[in-house]
C-alpha cells in the first residue's frame, strides 16, 4: 500500500473507530476524485470519497455540508467527515454490490425507472433551508443565447449546419429560462445514470453538488436525454407537454459540449455530448423546429 493510500485509511479508521482489513479503489465517475471502498474486521464496509484537487476539495466540501443538512431514502447514509485543507474525506454507505444500471451496463426495466421517479417524488417535497434558486444561475438558462452569441463551438460538433442553426434559433430564443425554472422543488440538478443506482426497492441519487430550488420538470428534464440513449422511453413519455423544458436542456448542453476539456473533469464534455444527441431531438420534435440536418446528427 502506497504511503498515501496508508495515510488515508488511517484517517478513515480514526473516523470510523475501527481496523480495516481490505481497500479497494473505485474507478467511477467523471472527476479526478478517489473513491475508495474499505472493509473493516467486523465484516462492515464503507464508501469514501476524498478531495484530490482544489476544485474537487471544494466540491466535496459543499456536498458534505449537504449531507449534513439532508436526509432521505433517495441519499445514501451519511456516515463522517474527515477534514483536511487538502484531501478531505467523505464517508457514505457502501453501494458498491448494488445494482448502477450506467456502469454495470443493465438495460434499464419499467420496475427501476418508477423507482427512480419516485425517489425523485420524494426528494422533490422535501424541505432545506438556506440553498439558492435555480433562477440564481442565469448561465445554465440561456444556453441558446450563449450560442447566438459564439455558435462555433457548437456548429464544431457538426450536429447542424449553420443555415439549421439560423432558422431554430428564431424558436429557441424565444423560450424565457428563468420564467421555466421558477418553482419550489428542491432539485439535485445533475441527474444523470452515473449518479443513480438500484439498491433493492430504492433508488439512490450521489453526487449531491448542485442542490437548488426550482421546477422539478428540469431536473427530470436533464434525466431524460441520458435515459433514452441508454434505451429508456424518449423524453416525451415523462414531458409530452415539455417544449420548453426540452428548449432549456438542449441549450445547456448545446452551449457547453464544444467547449474544451475541464481540467478537473475531463469526461464531462463527452457525456455531455452524449445527452445533447439526444436531447437536440427532443427539441426538435417538441419545437417543431426543422429536421436537424448535420453530418452526425
Amino acid at each position: 500500500m502506497s504511503t498515501d493510500m496508508l495515510s488515508l485509511t488511517q484517517r478513515i479508521e480514526e473516523s470510523i473507530g475501527k481496523k480495516s482489513d481490505n481497500v479497494h479503489e473505485v474507478m467511477r465517475g467523471y472527476t479526478p476524485a478517489k473513491r475508495l471502498v474499505i472493509s473493516f474486521e467486523d465484516g462492515s464496509s464503507i464508501f469514501a470519497k476524498i478531495g484530490t484537487t482544489a476544485d474537487t476539495s471544494g466540491w466535496l466540501r459543499k456536498e458534505h455540508r449537504l449531507y449534513e443538512a439532508l436526509s432521505g431514502s433517495f441519499m445514501p447514509n451519511y456516515l463522517g467527515w474527515n477534514n483536511d485543507s487538502k484531501h478531505p474525506i467523505l464517508l457514505l454507505e457502501d453501494l458498491s454490490k448494488a445494482c448502477w444500471p450506467f456502469s454495470d451496463s443493465i438495460p434499464w426495466t419499467e420496475e427501476q425507472i418508477d423507482l427512480v421517479l419516485s425517489a425523485l417524488d420524494r426528494l422533490w417535497g422535501s424541505t432545506l433551508r438556506d440553498i439558492p434558486r435555480l433562477t440564481d444561475f442565469g448561465y445554465m438558462l440561456d444556453g441558446w443565447h450563449q450560442v447566438a452569441a459564439d455558435p462555433e463551438p457548437f456548429l464544431a460538433l457538426n450536429l447542424v449546419s449553420e443555415s439549421w442553426l439560423n432558422t431554430a434559433l428564431q424558436t429557441l430564443l424565444e423560450i424565457d429560462g428563468q420564467e421555466v425554472a421558477k418553482g419550489n422543488s428542491l432539485l439535485h440538478l445533475d441527474i444523470r445514470s452515473d449518479n443513480i443506482c438500484i439498491d433493492g426497492f430504492r433508488a439512490i441519487l450521489v453526487d449531491w453538488n448542485h442542490v437548488c430550488r426550482g421546477n422539478k420538470r428540469c431536473d427530470l428534464g436533464f434525466w431524460l436525454p441520458s435515459l433514452h440513449a441508454e434505451g429508456g422511453p424518449p423524453p416525451e413519455s415523462f414531458l409530452p407537454d415539455g417544449a420548453e423544458i426540452a428548449g432549456l436542456i438542449s441549450g445547456f448542453f448545446a452551449v457547453r459540449a464544444g467547449l474544451p476539456l475541464i481540467p478537473d473533469a475531463p469526461k464531462v464534455r463527452t457525456i455531455q455530448l452524449v445527452q445533447l444527441r439526444y436531447a437536440l431531438p427532443w427539441a426538435v420534435r417538441a419545437l417543431d423546429l426543422p429536421p436537424l440536418d448535420g453530418r452526425k446528427a
